[in-house]
């Protein structure tokens, strides 16, 4: 019955196409833009996770994210160094500011000022020079989204001279980097040199980056360090999570992505369940005349779920591998750099389509097993 149930699906080629249209086009929806959401708020962390060395985010109390920061005075920096347990602390520049280039292009930059003696603060992989360079005098590494937002495409950076706030800079590496929320072009120095770039003002110590002794912990040592400075601190991972949640709580990306997971939901229990009403509809007679020769109902139902579970592997699979081939096709542009599918979100388009079929099999069926056996001599 179930053989029977399958040739009476792919008998009917337009309502099978369309059938697998609904929930491939529903499935690479969900799964596309659950994808990009995922990928775009954990931006929000791009900051800490350019740091990999730093245990212990230490920053003023209204700080909350590597972006949304308030300078402290320079003397936090002892402050933290001085608290047991803490076995390093370097200073962290971050701010913004304007550079011209050669053509007279004029871009707004992010600049982060790294230790000067460790250089801790710098991201763990360079795709052109090495963090070394930066002990040349005005020195600056780019990271590659902003090679390709300030130069023209196959345009050679190293050694190209950026004005700076009315102050030179050369550039002598690219760094491989995590991009921004905002994708704005990185520029890393030397916390020194990013002092000389960066308009003075009273306090100019952003962060300073902590590691915990052999031994403890760094929840236990950013909870000493908050008691003994009064300064906030948190750990590599709360940090990351902060800049997460200052996105989804600020902006309304949620909303819209959600918007559009929903239109995708809506949209295949529409295509959905109208082809396979239209279907069920077309061959009454044929599920007629199965009951009138002794079909029960519940082999009429198995026979549906059938259909529905051919149409739902066919079609899920289908937008998977789309939305697979989406991000791979633009995995070259810096904006989708580093984008990875989540193992979750196709399961939750699983889920989705599940509840499509379900949906639309129960309606379809309605008419079914209220069909009269002699229907199919009228």
């Amino acid at each position: 019955m179930l053989w029977i149930a399958i040739r009476m699906l792919t008998g009917d080629a337009q309502k099978f196409y369309g059938l697998l249209f609904g929930i491939a086009f529903s499935t690479l929806l969900i799964t596309q833009q659950l994808t990009i959401f995922v990928n775009l708020i954990e931006r929000g962390a791009s900051g800490v996770y350019n740091a990999p060395e730093a245990e212990i985010w230490v920053m003023d109390p209204v700080s909350r994210t590597t972006d949304v920061n308030y300078a402290m005075p320079s003397t936090a920096l002892d402050q933290v160094r001085s608290v047991p347990g803490v076995e390093w602390a370097v200073p962290h520049l971050r701010a913004v500011a304007s550079v011209r280039t050669r053509s007279g292009d004029l871009e707004g930059v992010a600049i982060i000022g790294v230790d000067d003696a460790t250089l801790i603060g710098m991201p763990e992989n360079m795709i052109e020079g090495s963090a070394d360079v930066l002990s040349q005098p005005g020195s600056v590494i780019i990271d590659d989204g902003g090679v390709v937002n300030l130069f023209e495409a196959g345009a050679d950076p190293i050694g190209e001279r950026l004005e700076l706030n009315d102050q030179r800079a050369v550039i002598r590496g690219v760094a491989d980097s995590i991009p921004s929320f905002t994708s704005q072009v990185v520029l890393y120095t030397k916390y020194s040199q990013a002092l000389n770039y960066v308009p003075g003002t009273r306090n100019r110590l952003t962060f300073v980056l902590a590691g915990a002794s052999d031994g403890l912990s760094a929840t236990e040592i950013a909870e000493r360090i908050e008691n003994q400075t009064g300064l906030k601190a948190e750990t590599r991972e709360e940090f990351a999570q902060a800049g997460v949640d200052f996105i989804v709580q600020n902006t309304g990306i949620p909303t819209n992505f959600g918007i559009t997971v929903v239109l995708g939901f809506v949209v295949g229990v529409a295509i959905v369940g109208l082809t396979f009403s239209l279907f069920i509809r077309d061959n009454i007679k044929q599920f007629g005349a199965l009951k009138a020769i002794g079909v029960t109902n519940g082999k009429i139902v198995r026979m549906v779920a059938a259909q529905a579970a051919l149409v739902g592997i066919v079609g899920y699979a289908l937008g998977v591998i789309g939305t697979v081939a989406f991000i791979y096709g633009f995995s070259g542009n810096p904006f989708f750099k580093g984008f990875y599918i989540p193992w979750q979100i196709p399961l939750i388009s699983l889920v989705a389509v599940i509840v499509i079929l379900a949906i639309t099999g129960f309606i379809a069926l309605r008419s079914v097993l209220s069909t009269e056996p002699a229907a199919v001599f009228r």
